[in-house]
């Protein structure tokens, strides 16, 4: 095959070498968050975690694919993120902020890495502290980990998207806490992290998604955010936004030079994916941003926060939907939770039954799991009771 058939030819889970990248990926990206949540303890910087974060994504994809006969791009797919407490996402200071983690800070972790442009993203949420998580804490944890479980389930070929926007929003409510508004899982490609299928969080008449039908060989970021509070979260300060995406499909010419200066390293950098302005000049990077977010040459993700005193929850794996099921790819341990709510809805409990295989009945053959690891795709699917003890 030419490159030019291969250009042509758009790569999907029918490629075992396409499965192995994303595998790949994901085996990087798991570790990853590994080596953050242990990183999380009192008194550490937040950007001193994000950076070792992201040092480790390029260390370890740099090891791999270094002989290969064409270059294989690979590194650092969405910047590692921590947002404490009622910050909802996409917080990743630059090099001069000094927060800091503080005993009992509910943190949530996102992270993202890609071999050859195949992306495996992941968030997780950790406790800083010793001993289970309980009260409200672990309601909002639970909400968002149990609604990740169901969407496992119902993220499959032959259902639709509308079906997990309904389903998580039953289980948030269950554990008397809402879904966010306005987070969207997307279908991933290759090079492409915010695909054009996609799952709402909250159905509203101010956002509208196209229904869509999921198929084999399609692989999806599932992202559930949870909170204790309203779930409308607000922008506070533009100041804080520090994460970026080339808009591929706009152009302007720029005229501050420090504007020109700032989007030649990113088109040279950061083509495609998003990245934190930390990799940038800081005191350039701070102007020049600005005129090309205001000429829509950069997709900002802004920090987003609901009301001081809030909880937030955030859970988000990749999945690959193979002929054979449903593969999650992406995941950590929760802590142990003690959640005031248990789940009782029939409803809720039957998608928990249901298995994550489609061609043995019963969900394929029962793993010895390590406790906490939630249901990977060839484990036994859980009934609610044993999902309440798991996320417990």
């Amino acid at each position: 095959m030419s490159d030019d058939e291969r250009e042509e030819k758009e790569l999907d889970l029918t490629s075992p070498e396409v499965v192995t990248k994303y595998k790949s990926a994901a085996e990087i990206v798991n570790k990853a968050l590994q080596l953050v949540v242990k990183e999380c303890k009192p008194k550490t910087k937040i950007v001193d975690i994000c950076e070792k974060g992201d040092a480790f994504i390029r260390e370890q994809t740099g090891n791999m694919y270094k002989n290969a006969k064409r270059k294989i791009e690979r590194g650092v797919a969405f910047p590692t993120c921590l947002s404490v407490n009622n910050t909802v996402c996409h917080f990743s200071p630059l090099a001069s902020d000094t927060s800091e983690l503080q005993e009992g800070d509910m943190v949530k972790i996102d992270m993202g890495c890609h071999i050859d442009g195949f992306i495996a993203v992941v968030a997780h949420t950790h406790v800083v502290q010793e001993g289970p998580v309980n009260d409200r804490k672990a309601d909002v944890i639970a909400a968002a980990n149990t609604a990740a479980e169901v969407a496992l389930r119902l993220v499959r070929p032959g259902k639709k998207n509308k079906d997990v926007t309904d389903a998580i929003q039953k289980v948030a409510a269950a554990y008397d806490c809402k879904i966010v508004e306005g987070v969207l899982s997307h279908q991933l490609k290759q090079f492409v992290i915010d695909g054009n299928k996609v799952i709402l969080s909250v159905s509203n008449p101010d956002t509208r998604v196209d229904d869509a039908e999921f198929e084999e060989n399609e692989v999806y970021a599932v992202d559930i955010v949870a909170s204790t509070g309203e779930g409308k979260p607000k922008l506070l300060d533009e100041k804080q936004t520090t994460i970026y995406k080339r808009a591929v499909d706009k152009n302007y010419h720029l005229k501050m030079k420090t504007s020109r200066f700032i989007f030649s390293e990113i088109n040279q950098k950061f083509p495609i994916l998003p990245f934190t302005a930390r990799a940038l000049e800081e005191k350039r990077a701070r102007l020049g941003l600005v005129e090309c977010v205001n000429h829509d040459l950069l997709q900002p993700y802004p920090v987003l926060h609901e009301k001081p005193g809030d909880y937030v929850a955030h859970i988000k794996f990749t999945v690959l939907l193979m002929p054979n099921g449903s593969d999650r790819i992406t995941l950590h341990p929760l802590q142990e939770l003690q959640p005031t709510k248990t789940i009782d809805d029939p409803e809720i409990k039957g998608w928990l039954a249901l298995g994550t295989k489609t061609k043995k009945k019963g969900g394929g053959k029962k793993k010895k799991g390590k406790k906490n690891e939630g249901d990977k795709a060839d484990a036994e699917p859980m009934d609610a009771s044993k999902t309440d003890a798991a996320a417990s």
